[in-house]
């Protein structure tokens, strides 16, 4: 399972961080920060969820109110949103 966050349609409500810990504040900046994320193009990072983290990465894409991240299975399908 792999997690991709758009840190510029993120609004800095930081729900995110509240449901998953490999998400943080960035209180300067006023959005959230995904831990150990690769930037693949502009402004998008991606990182695979570690085994054991399926549900907290789930919930954190979830409770984003813009939807600024996205779940993937293992086969490149979209889960979440």
């Amino acid at each position: 399972m792999r997690v991709e966050y758009d840190r510029d349609t993120c609004i800095g409500m930081f729900q995110c961080v509240a449901e998953w810990d490999e998400f943080e504040r960035d209180e300067d900046a006023g959005k959230a920060v995904l831990a150990d994320s690769e930037e693949v193009e502009s402004g998008i990072f991606v990182r695979d969820v570690p085994e054991g983290a399926e549900l907290d990465a789930k919930f954190a894409a979830r409770s984003c109110p813009v939807e600024a991240i996205t779940v993937y299975d293992d086969d490149g399908e979209q889960l979440i949103p």
